[in-house]
């Protein structure tokens, strides 16, 4: 019987990014989806920030960077004009080495995790279907339909659910999906095109006639257009074709279509699972949560799942942990998909609502607000703090402990950068490490050698407490570089502590 330490289902970014890490933490998977190919068609375009940070340890940030196209600003039409300009070539700068907004699209984005994965010897298994589950004393049986119609029963310590928002894991499990599904329905179209909007940035019309977003795509005059079917035309989405689409704001935009190369039409809906755990199986990415697309956090969020599970399952495995350590997984994530939710809600109902109110609001306030806002750098910040993911932590959680300077645990650590180096070049790593910054006790010394935990103390300088970090305390940092401890003191008996007390025995990893 075919026997795999995880089982996953489904090969969309979430899946392949968790069959990755694993593998690089020595973890065996499967991983099988039911489609006969990789998407080529697709929604997910922002790689955001905070991902190609983590994107860092498998050597696949430069790799997305080369592929994808880097938006130098957005603008903002109104009546056929543009009326506002924010650059974001350098939004973030200071506080990620990603500080710009990334587009990649996921057809392209999957091609890439595949071929990395075929690296680590793993293929996905296509045309295969998950049929039934069940949790076995210490394991997963589960009966697949196979490409030939047969069927295979076969076994795993875990299983994963990375199969979209239809997910059979999640309905096998049984488990509540609140929410609901909003009323306007959406287009998307990949298009070859030639006007003032294809100049490579971001462009985005709001008039009270159709919302319209022009998303710049690598190559020339290549962009996928993200609109508003309105009127009766919404009755009939199913059948719509492009040409049956308004062209009012692909006008006002002053888009000359050239080819259509794919088109397609979706309502957006927006849920949580009531869990992201059941026993050994794990909901992750669109099983688990759906949202609107404002702000590009979807397909983020889904692997910033499958990051957070991976570390934890490797741990687990490994020996390296108590099974208890993947209650966290839950804990930590739902909480994010919850905030997520209500925050791409309120973006997407300004955007998409209808009335006089609304379209003054987008059209007299918007235009004028927007380049007041974009010249605060403090607006900017924050703006491009909450979008990149970079200020998503885990205060408060079981796993989270202290506060260092302005650092607390759960926090990511923050970026610190000058002409003599950054803070970052450790984790490329994705194990359990200690930094200092500063000086620290000849005991943390002895006891971080002693349990080979890497340690690493760099000389105190101006650009360190720029950043918010503590003077001669320590930060114990997570495999997926979240702190987990933020100390003033250089005890080791706190790390010790620490792991005692949650099972955690980091010196046994399989890394």
């Amino acid at each position: 019987m075919n026997r795999s330490d995880v089982l996953i289902i489904g090969a969309g970014p979430t899946g392949l990014v968790l069959a990755l890490w694993l593998s690089k933490l020595g973890i065996r998977v499967r991983i099988l989806d039911k489609t006969s190919a990789p998407g080529t068609t697709s929604r997910a375009l922002a790689v955001q920030a905070r991902t190609l940070e983590l994107y860092h340890q498998l050597d696949l940030s430069d790799a997305v960077i080369q592929k994808g196209h880097r938006v130098a600003a957005a603008n903002f039409w109104v009546k056929g004009e543009p009326v506002a300009r924010l650059p974001l070539s350098r939004v973030g700068e200071g506080l990620t080495p990603y500080a710009f907004l990334e587009i990649f699209p996921q057809d392209e984005h999957e091609r890439l995790l595949i071929e990395r994965l075929e690296a680590f010897g793993i293929r996905v298994e296509r045309d295969t279907e998950l049929e039934s589950f069940e949790e076995t004393g210490d394991g997963i049986t589960a009966r697949l339909r196979l490409p030939d119609g047969q069927q295979e029963t076969c076994q795993a310590c875990y299983l994963a659910g990375c199969d979209g928002a239809r997910s059979i894991v999640r309905k096998t499990l049984d488990t509540g999906f609140p929410g609901g599904t909003y009323q306007q329905i959406f287009y998307v179209a990949d298009v070859q095109a030639s006007g003032p909007a294809l100049n490579g940035e971001l462009h985005l019309d709001l008039d009270e006639a159709d919302f319209l977003a022009v998303f710049p795509l690598a190559g020339e005059g290549r962009a996928r257009l993200i609109g508003t079917v309105r009127d009766e035309r919404a009755e009939h989405a199913d059948t719509l074709q492009f040409e049956d689409i308004s062209t009012r704001a692909i006008e006002h935009l002053k888009v000359q279509i050239e080819q259509v190369n794919w088109f397609s039409t979706y309502r957006v809906h927006h849920r949580v699972a009531d869990h992201f755990r059941s026993g050994r199986a794990f909901l992750l990415g669109d099983a688990a949560h759906v949202h609107s697309p404002a702000g590009g956090q979807g397909m983020n969020t889904g692997i910033g799942d499958a990051i957070n599970l991976a570390w934890k399952l490797a741990a687990v495995l490994s020996g390296g942990a108590a099974p208890h350590l993947l209650d966290t997984y839950e804990t930590e994530r739902i909480a994010f998909a919850r905030k997520l939710v209500a925050t791409t809600d309120r973006v997407f109902s300004f955007v998409t609502a209808e009335g006089r109110v609304a379209d003054l609001l987008r059209m007299r306030l918007a235009p004028f607000l927007l380049p007041k806002m974009a010249s605060f750098e403090t607006s900017r910040e924050f703006l491009f703090r909450t979008v990149s993911q970079i200020t998503l932590n885990y205060r408060g959680m079981p796993l989270s402990t202290g506060v260092a300077g302005h650092v607390h645990g759960g926090d990511r650590l923050p970026w610190a950068h000058d002409g003599e180096g950054d803070n970052f070049r450790s984790l490329k790593c994705p194990s359990w490490q200690v930094h200092v910054y500063g000086d620290t006790s000849d005991e943390m010394i002895a006891w971080c050698h002693e349990h080979h935990l890497p340690l690493h103390v760099f000389d105190w300088r101006p650009a360190f407490e720029a950043a918010g970090l503590g003077r001669n305390g320590f930060y114990l940092l997570r495999p997926d570089t979240y702190v987990a401890i933020a100390e003033t003191c250089s005890d080791p008996k706190v790390i010790e502590r620490y792991f005692r007390d949650r099972g955690i025995r980091p010196f046994f990893d399989a890394h």
